[in-house]
């Protein structure tokens, strides 16, 4: 077994990070003041470094890859095209670029990568023999397309004063307070989602096509049916009753869409000249590996209080077992 200050590979070859995952502390109690504050501004934490870049993309996108609100109060094919195309645009730079990075020029070879072995070639299970070219396919050809289906009737809403609509010059705070709870809310959404996609019906229906990914690479994250999808990308439709700005919409179908991709690299870090980069997602990765277990993220700790927490040691898997033994009798 080859060891490391960092971390691991057992006897399968499969790494196991030496820290093992652990819910926020905004949970603890009693309160843990310094360390939720560490979290929640530290790196990596809550806000560094992937929701404050989607915070950023957002506001970009708004301002200058979105339609002009006016042009939207009518649903169109052009503005609609518009949306869709670069959604897709999207996709492919931040997607891509981490697959790149990873797998096409291996950057960082199999350092960190949590299953040794690379993406199928040669596997019946996916489209064309191929799983990134499978993947791929269900990102753009499902994936991006259902994303634009919500996407484009809330800005026709927005457009034509629908739904409440909150100002960010009248009402920054507010503004500003929504763009964390709308992170918050889209975990929430994933976690009680998720569950509902396993119930067997769902999960023999649409969910196994992402399961078919147990070796998870960046492309995996969105790589759904269109069933899945649709169930996926419904937490926008929170802001149906909720005041909100496009910016909001934008956010959370972003975060929905792009975030995937760094819970699915298949690495537990992203590094560049032995330096740490960008964290991975030890604690979903688990879920892909064994499937009943980690249904939701660590931000809110739903799996925790409801007995499906893997952490990636020998109790936990135990637990599991015994778990899933009781289910079977």
């Amino acid at each position: 077994m080859a060891e490391a200050v960092d971390g691991i590979r057992d006897s399968r070859g499969e790494w196991q990070p030496a820290e093992r995952p652990e819910t926020a502390p905004l949970w603890a109690w009693p309160p843990r003041p310094l360390a939720s504050f560490k979290w929640v501004f530290g790196y990596p934490g809550y806000l560094w470094p992937w929701n404050i870049f989607f915070c950023l993309i957002a506001v970009a996108v708004w301002a200058y890859l979105t339609p002009e609100l006016s042009r939207m109060a009518e649903f169109r094919v052009e503005w609609i095209a518009q949306i869709y195309l670069r959604n897709v645009g999207l996709l492919v730079l931040f997607v891509g670029g981490i697959h790149l990075r990873l797998y096409t020029f291996k950057g960082q070879g199999s350092d960190y990568k949590f299953n040794p072995k690379w993406l199928s070639e040669k596997n019946p299970a996916f489209l064309w023999g191929d799983q990134l070219r499978d993947n791929i396919f269900w990102n753009i050809a499902s994936g991006c397309t259902v994303w634009t289906a919500y996407e484009a009737p809330m800005m026709w809403a927005y457009a034509n004063g629908a739904i409440p609509y909150l100002d960010w010059k009248t009402q920054p705070v507010a503004f500003v307070l929504l763009l964390s709870a709308v992170l918050m809310w889209q975990e929430a959404h994933f976690y009680v989602t998720h569950r509902l996609i396993h119930w067997q019906p769902l999960y023999r229906s649409a969910h196994y096509l992402h399961h078919k990914n147990v070796n998870i690479g960046p492309w995996s994250g969105l790589s759904m049916h269109p069933i899945e999808h649709v169930i996926y990308f419904s937490c926008v439709l929170v802001f149906l009753i909720v005041p909100s700005h496009p910016i909001h919409a934008l956010l959370l179908l972003q975060v929905a869409a792009l975030g995937a991709a760094p819970g699915h690299t298949g690495f537990d870090r992203i590094v560049v000249k032995g330096k740490l980069v960008l964290p991975g997602d030890y604690f979903h990765y688990l879920h892909h590996r064994y499937f009943e277990c980690n249904y939701g993220t660590l931000l809110v700790p739903f799996d925790r209080w409801f007995g499906t927490f893997h952490d990636g040691s020998p109790q936990a898997h135990a637990r599991m077992n015994a778990t899933w033994r009781k289910k079977q009798t």
